[in-house]
C-alpha cells in the first residue's frame, strides 16, 4: 500500500483551518490538522513544500516510522511549525490505519475507558454579576464543568478572554481577526486583589458540585503565582490554568509548596520534553496539550501514558483554532485514556463547521460521546471548502500600564 497524493486546504467558517488529505492507491483516504492559531499558513506551506513531496511512495501504514523519519530525520527538530505539520500527517495515517482496520482509532489505542468525556465551557463576563449569568446558561445546558473569567475593576482594558461590554451571549470568543493586535492592558495587583474574592462567589451562588475552572493565562510570576494558589485554595477550583509561563519547568515548585490547587499546564507546548520534568516531578494535575501541536497521535499518546506513571491527567486544549478533526483525535484518546481528566470544548456545532466536516461526534449533557465510525469518524466536504479563503489574524499583545511588554 503506498501514498499517491496529498492536499492542503486553508479556510473555514471564521476560522483559517489547515486540512491535510492523504490519499493512497487502494482508494482510502485520511483526514489531519495543522492548524496553528494565527500562524496558519506556516505548516500549510511547510506540509506543501517540503513534507508532502517524501511522503508520496511511502506505506500509511508504518505510522511509526514515518513520524519517526520527519522528526528526527530533521537537524533541526520540533517547534510549532514543525510539530503541527507532523501531527497534521500522523493523524491521516491513524486515520486511515482506522479505516483499514474498519474500526474507530480507540479501538486500535486499546478500546474504551468511559462512555462519555467530560467537557467544560468557557463562561465568560465583562463584571461579575455578567459572568454569574454565562455560568448560569451553561449550568441550564447541562454543563458540569465551566472554566471563569471577568473583567477585573479598574483595569484599563478588558483582560483576557473577557468581552469589553455586558449583556453578550454568554460564549464569548476573543476576536483575533485582523493583522494588527489588539492591545490588551494588565495590572497584576488589581487582579490578584480582585479575583480571589470574586472566585469564592461563585463557589458560594453554585454550590460545592459545579467544577469551576480558572485561566490566569500566564500573568503572573511565580511568587504571584504561589501567593494567588494559596489564596483561592478554599474556592475548591477543578484547576488553576497557566498560573505562570512554564519554559523553566522548575517555576512550578515553589506554587506546590505554598498550595494544593490542582494545575493545568501545556496548551503552548508541542513536545514531551517541554513537559516531562513537570510531569516526572509531579509539578502539574493536568497536561493540556493539543494533538495538532503535539505532533500528531503518536506523540501525544506517549505524552498521556508518561502523564499516567505520575496521577497526571489529560486536559487537552479546545479552543476554537482546533478544527474537528483534531477535536475528533482528541476524543478518541480521551475515550482510551485510563488518565483521562476534561476535555475543552468550544469548535463543533455550527452548521457551516457541521457541512464542512461532517460526523456522528455528538455533545449530550456536558459530555463528549465518541463516534463508533472508522478511524477519526469525520468526513471533509471539499466543496464546501470552496467557500473559504485565508484571512490573517493575531493574538492580542498584553502591556503593562507603564508599556512593558507582557505575557499573552
Amino acid at each position: 500500500m503506498k501514498i499517491t497524493d496529498a492536499k492542503v486546504f486553508v479556510g473555514g467558517p471564521g476560522k483559517n483551518y489547515v486540512t491535510l488529505k492523504i490519499m493512497t492507491d487502494q482508494g482510502v483516504f485520511g483526514l489531519g490538522d495543522a492548524t496553528l492559531n494565527n500562524r496558519e499558513t506556516l505548516p500549510a506551506a511547510y506540509l506543501q513544500d517540503y513534507l508532502i513531496p517524501t511522503l508520496i511512495g511511502m506505506d500509511p501504514r508504518n505510522t511509526e516510522d514515518i513520524w519517526q523519519f520527519f522528526y528526527r530525520g530533521a537537524y533541526f527538530r520540533g517547534g510549532p511549525i514543525a510539530m503541527a505539520a507532523y501531527g497534521a500527517i500522523d493523524m491521516a495515517l491513524w486515520d486511515i490505519k482506522g479505516k483499514l482496520a474498519n474500526m474507530p482509532l480507540y479501538q486500535l489505542f486499546g478500546g474504551k475507558s468511559r462512555d462519555g468525556a467530560l467537557t467544560y465551557a468557557h463562561a465568560a463576563g465583562a463584571d461579575l454579576e455578567d459572568l454569574m449569568d454565562s455560568v448560569s446558561r451553561y449550568v441550564e445546558l447541562g454543563y458540569k464543568a465551566v472554566r471563569v473569567q471577568c473583567g477585573i475593576p479598574g483595569m484599563p482594558t478588558a483582560s483576557y478572554a473577557v468581552p469589553d461590554k455586558k449583556g453578550g451571549a454568554g460564549d464569548y470568543i476573543t476576536d483575533f481577526s485582523g493583522i494588527l493586535p489588539t492591545m490588551e492592558v494588565w495590572d497584576t495587583g488589581r487582579y490578584m486583589r480582585y479575583m480571589p474574592d470574586a472566585l469564592a462567589e461563585i463557589r458560594a451562588r453554585f454550590g460545592p458540585e459545579l467544577h469551576i475552572l480558572h485561566d490566569v493565562h500566564h500573568r503572573l510570576l511565580p511568587r504571584e503565582a504561589a501567593e494567588f494558589a494559596k489564596a483561592v485554595e478554599p474556592v475548591g477550583l477543578y484547576w488553576l490554568e497557566d498560573p505562570t509561563p512554564a519554559e523553566d519547568q522548575d517555576a512550578l515548585r515553589l506554587l506546590r509548596q505554598h498550595s494544593t490547587v490542582p494545575v493545568a499546564i501545556g496548551e503552548v507546548f508541542h513536545s514531551i520534553y517541554q513537559c516531562n520534568k513537570l510531569i516526572e516531578n509531579e509539578l502539574i494535575d493536568f497536561i493540556r496539550v493539543a494533538v495538532t501541536y503535539a505532533g500528531g497521535i503518536t506523540h501525544t499518546k506517549r505524552i498521556v501514558d508518561l502523564a499516567g506513571l505520575h496521577h497526571v491527567r489529560t486536559g487537552f486544549h479546545g479552543a476554537p483554532s482546533h478544527s474537528p478533526l483534531s477535536m475528533a483525535a482528541q476524543a478518541h484518546l480521551n475515550a482510551w485514556a485510563p488518565n483521562f481528566g476534561i476535555q475543552e470544548y468550544l469548535v463543533l456545532g455550527t452548521p457551516e463547521c457541521d457541512a464542512l466536516f461532517p460526523s456522528d461526534h455528538r455533545l449530550e449533557g456536558g459530555l463528549f460521546h465518541v463516534s463508533d465510525a472508522p478511524g477519526l469518524g469525520v468526513d471533509f466536504d471539499e466543496k464546501e471548502a470552496e467557500r473559504y479563503s485565508y484571512s490573517p489574524g493575531s493574538h492580542p499583545v498584553v502591556r503593562l500600564e507603564d508599556g512593558t511588554l507582557w505575557n499573552y
